[in-house]
């Protein structure tokens, strides 16, 4: 593997939880990847005026072990797979200890920036590609989340209506979010979920905490993602809308998942869908929060099953 990034997190990189927020850690895979495209011979990529670029198209990301402001870390990554347009990319953000904090395995497009069509990697790029070819650690592997389900073919505001699947977030790309290309940088797809999943687990966490007052606890209660899958379908730009909806996925004792889609509400096409598990998580221990199947149930009433990634 080589080096793609050396640094550490700053404070306000973190969130409420007191680790760094979802956002960065993408952010930080994007800095990456810009430079893992100077290794195979594609500096340009993501430069102004650039006339093709790397996308992401389908994501997994697995948190592994918090990073808390202060952090140093380094970045590696290899390629997995190589196809005609694409590479499977494999990436470890790993604390100084030598543990892994998370990892990234990405499909990335090679794209023209004026259509978003993907086209095919030149001879010498595609040799480099192959030369970066390595295995990652088992221990990074996806855990919850089956990276061999197929995505569905479409997903649409009537879809959610469907099952009326709650909203949890709405807003507007700013200027600020846009990449040089014009779109919306990828980061800001996880952050605006982070934004909003108070909306959809508000009213389950004060039930949780009611439930430790009852046993004479005093509980600080947040919640932690181990995985996500997201999967970049269109790209919005400054100016464009969207909205968030969520649906039910898995419920466990320790774990739980929910998908969200986020929409474009004046096409009703999906900009990006997306799982995420996670667990509740007591603020004071920094440990795992444990349901109870009463809780389990409750959790499962926020939101309708029915959508998918």
């Amino acid at each position: 593997m080589i080096e793609l990034y050396r640094g550490s997190i700053n404070t306000w990189e973190c969130d409420e939880m007191g680790h760094m927020n979802v956002r960065f850690y993408v952010a930080k895979m994007m800095e990456g990847l810009a430079e893992f495209a100077h290794a195979v011979g594609l500096g340009h990529a993501f430069r102004a005026q650039a006339q093709s670029t790397l996308r992401p198209r389908d994501q997994h990301i697995r948190f592994i072990k918090e990073a808390h402001a202060g952090s140093p870390f380094t970045m590696t990554g290899c390629v997995l797979e190589v196809s005609e347009t694409s590479v499977l990319l494999y990436q470890q953000i790993t604390h100084q200890s030598g543990e892994p904090c998370a990892s990234f395995r990405t499909w990335v497009d090679h794209v023209d920036v004026d259509t978003g069509a993907p086209f095919a990697w030149n001879a010498e790029t595609r040799a480099k590609l192959n030369a970066l070819k390595d295995e990652p650690p088992a221990v990074t592997a996806p855990r919850s989340l089956d990276m061999s389900v197929t995505v569905r073919e479409r997903a649409t505001l009537a879809d959610a209506d469907a099952i009326d699947a709650p909203v949890i977030g709405r807003g507007v790309v700013l200027p600020q979010q846009a990449d040089l290309t014009g779109a919306m940088m990828p980061e800001f797809f996880i952050a605006r979920i982070s934004d909003s999943i108070g909306h959809l687990l508000r009213v389950w966490r004060e039930k949780v905490r009611e439930a430790a007052l009852a046993r004479g606890e005093t509980l600080r209660m947040g919640g932690a993602v181990l995985e996500y899958r997201l999967v970049y379908r269109r790209w919005p730009r400054a100016g464009d809308r969207f909205v968030i909806r969520s649906g039910r996925g898995f419920q466990k004792e320790k774990t739980h998942s929910f998908v969200h889609w986020v929409m474009d509400p004046d096409t009703g096409l999906a900009w990006m869908t997306s799982e995420a598990v996670a667990v509740s998580l007591n603020l004071d221990t920094r440990k795992i929060i444990p349901s109870s199947p009463e809780q389990m149930d409750l959790l499962a009433s926020v939101a309708p099953d029915g959508l998918s990634v």
